[in-house]
């Protein structure tokens, strides 16, 4: 048995494990590839750049499986449950725990037809389920580039909502083109959490 489930599910969506049997490497190179539709804005404040070659996407997955394997982080495919865009892959979440500290950041990214659906906040919602209910973990971060606006309306909406709050600017946090950058890191605790989605 896994630390991490294969797959789950959260109203809209559904969360597949990415491996080289549920994602095909070319369908992910379709919509990361550089010249894909909206990649310059989807990668713009990520860590990643656009792929240059598929193999880079087959390696990819390969890690991914291999890390869920090894019970250091779990990535999922995000596709929508219902709808004329249902099955179609939207993007990408991850959960990468530090077993010692306790705590577990999380990632994501949406290709741009998925945006300002309330997507993120729902898969923050099932993914602090994940790591508080079965993890056991004590802390949650989530991070954004200090210019980022739409990821900070989306990250201060749920971590208001469940109960967290903003830390504070991390100087140089993060290294994004080859320069280092802030980040705005926000925390939410398995107790803050309880309280808010006990009421």
């Amino acid at each position: 048995m896994s630390l991490f489930p294969a797959e789950m599910q959260s109203k809209r969506l559904r969360y597949e494990q990415v491996t080289p049997e549920t994602l095909d490497p070319l369908e992910l190179y379709k919509h990361v590839r550089a010249g894909a539709p909206h990649i310059e804005k989807i990668t713009r404040y990520v860590t990643w750049e656009p792929y240059d070659h598929p193999k880079q996407a087959v390696e990819w997955i390969q890690e991914c499986a291999d890390s869920f394997e090894a019970g250091e982080g779990a990535t999922y495919a995000l596709r929508p449950r219902e709808g004329n865009r249902a099955r179609e892959f939207a993007g990408i979440a991850g959960i990468h725990p530090d077993w010692e500290r306790r705590r577990t950041s999380l990632g994501t990214w949406l290709r741009k037809p998925f945006w300002g659906r309330g997507y993120s906040g729902e898969r923050a919602g099932r993914v602090l389920e994940l790591a508080f209910d079965r993890l056991d973990l004590d802390v949650v971060t989530v991070s954004h580039d200090p210019a980022n606006e739409n990821s900070q309306r989306a990250i201060e909406r749920y971590v208001n909502r469940f109960g967290g709050h903003r830390e504070g600017r991390i100087r140089n946090d993060t290294v994004m083109n080859g320069e280092p950058r802030d980040s705005v890191r926000y925390s939410i605790s398995r107790e803050e959490w309880r309280a808010a989605t006990e009421r």
